[in-house]
């Protein structure tokens, strides 16, 4: 691993003003940072811990009903305190990986480093999320660019999270067992002005909507209603976990299952 300076600010006003530091890097839980830094895959000089910021942890609901999750909440924290309120939330939240990392690692952190098999992102897009950054809001439909690339600029802190709640929603993961990641994740959420379909772990492209079967169950929300349709293998991950084919279709397979669920 690289030397670097370590920093711990208590305030998100410090936190930025340390990221203007050359070279300096945001550091959430650290699961996937510190990782990169072992193998010598990043040398930033200057970490900037942001766990030690009360105004970015925790969950609440606000006046609008929507669900508000801090940045740098970790995913134990939004299983407990969103198992009521947004019980699907919850059961994605609780199914990352293993207790170690649901302790440790963030919300916030996650979606800053946008895995394409990452399962955040599925609820963000899903739910039709806001990212809240320390400068902006930025809905989720215009945050995920493409495989580990968001809207984020340097510097960017994501400081909150809302998810406004549906009237059902689902998340159902197919995980690689190894690492628990997902070789395709699918969240269905079911809202009065139609559906969502957000699909991770199985695009080159990253975190994507499946617009056909969205109007489909928008029209009629049961499995049945996405029968006939099917996503092709280009531009699906192919992998020795599975190929492209295979991928496409455990996103159909698991976006029936999560409508199913919902009922």
């Amino acid at each position: 691993m690289y030397e670097f300076d370590f920093q711990r600010p208590s305030t998100l006003a410090d936190a930025v003003a340390a990221l203007q530091t050359d070279e300096a890097q945001p550091l959430g839980g650290g699961q996937t940072l510190i990782p990169t830094l072992k193998q010598r895959l990043a040398s930033p000089s200057v970490l900037v811990s942001l766990t030690g910021i009360a105004e970015l942890q925790g969950v609440c609901t606000r006046d609008d009903g929507a669900i508000a999750i801090g940045g740098a909440t970790t995913h134990a924290t939004v299983t407990r305190e969103t198992a009521a309120s947004y019980p699907a939330l919850s059961a994605l939240a609780g199914g990352i990986g293993d207790p170690a990392v649901r302790n440790r690692g963030t919300i916030g952190g996650s979606l800053a480093n946008n895995d394409p098999a990452a399962c955040y992102p599925a609820a963000a897009l899903g739910s039709g999320a806001t990212i809240v950054t320390n400068t902006r809001e930025i809905a989720a439909d215009e945050y995920f660019q493409g495989m580990f690339t968001t809207a984020l600029d340097e510097g960017e802190v994501i400081t909150e999270v809302r998810f406004p709640v549906p009237q059902a929603a689902n998340y159902q993961k197919f995980e690689q067992p190894a690492s628990r990641f997902a070789l395709c994740g699918v969240f269905v959420a079911k809202y009065a002005d139609g559906v969502r379909v957000a699909i991770t772990g199985a695009s080159e492209e990253g975190v994507f909507r499946w617009a056909e079967a969205e109007a489909a169950l928008s029209a009629n929300f049961s499995p049945d209603a996405i029968a006939g349709l099917s996503l092709g293998g280009d531009g699906m991950i192919s992998d020795l976990h599975g190929t492209g084919d295979y991928r496409a279709h455990l996103c159909k397979v698991l976006t029936a299952r999560a409508v199913k669920a919902c009922a």
